[in-house]
C-alpha cells in the first residue's frame, strides 16, 4: 500500500526530502572517482592533505595489492569508508585538486606558447625576434641566433637528433620564467 502525504495525493512519500536513487548514484560515482584520484596521487602529496588514518591505510592497501580486481575491490571499499564521512571533509581535498588542474592547464597553456614562439622564430620571423630581444636584452644573441641556424640545420636533416630545437626550448623556458611572458 502506498503512503500519502497531508496533501492526500497518491504517489506522494513523506519521505520525500530524501535524495533519489539517482542523486545517490551520482554522489556515490563522485565519491569513487575522488578515491581514484587520492590512491593515483603522489605519497609526498597526498601527506600533505587531510585524512584521517584510517582512510590513508586503504589507500596504501590499494597501492600494495597488485591484483586488477582486488585492486578495484579495495577502490570500491575505500569509496564506502569516504562515504561515511560528511561531504565537507572532503571539500578541501577537492579544492586542492582543482588548484592543481588549473595550474597544470596554465603550465600547459604556457608550454605550448613557449612551442609557438620558438616555431616563429625558426621560421624566420624577424619581428618575432626583435621583439624578444627587445623585451628581454639580457639575452644572448649570438648564442640565439646560432641556435635558429643550428635548429634549421637540423630540421633539414631528418635522421639528426634535435639538440639545437629542444635548447632553444630551455632558452625561451628560463626567460620565461625569470622575467615573465617570453
Amino acid at each position: 500500500m502506498r503512503e500519502q502525504d497531508d496533501s492526500g495525493l497518491p504517489g506522494q512519500d513523506a519521505n520525500a526530502e530524501r535524495p533519489s536513487r539517482t542523486q545517490q548514484r551520482r554522489a556515490a560515482l563522485a565519491i569513487l572517482t575522488l578515491a581514484g584520484q587520492l590512491v593515483e596521487m603522489p605519497p609526498a602529496r597526498l601527506a600533505r592533505l587531510d585524512l584521517d588514518q584510517d582512510l590513508r591505510d586503504e589507500i596504501e592497501k590499494y597501492r600494495r595489492t597488485r591484483s586488477h580486481i582486488a585492486r578495484k575491490r579495495q577502490l570500491a571499499f575505500l569509496a564506502k569508508k569516504m562515504r561515511q564521512y560528511e561531504d565537507a571533509a572532503f571539500e578541501s581535498i577537492r579544492a586542492e585538486l582543482g588548484e592543481n588542474r588549473d595550474r597544470q592547464r596554465r603550465d600547459t597553456a604556457a608550454m605550448h606558447r613557449l612551442e609557438a614562439l620558438r616555431d616563429r622564430l625558426l621560421d624566420g620571423d624577424e619581428a618575432t625576434l626583435s621583439e624578444l630581444i627587445r623585451t628581454h636584452p639580457q639575452i644572448d644573441r649570438q648564442h640565439l641566433r646560432s641556435l635558429l641556424r643550428k635548429a634549421r640545420a637540423e630540421r633539414e636533416k631528418p635522421g639528426s637528433p634535435p639538440r639545437a630545437y629542444r635548447e632553444i626550448f630551455r632558452l625561451l623556458h628560463n626567460l620565461d620564467a625569470s622575467g615573465g611572458a617570453a
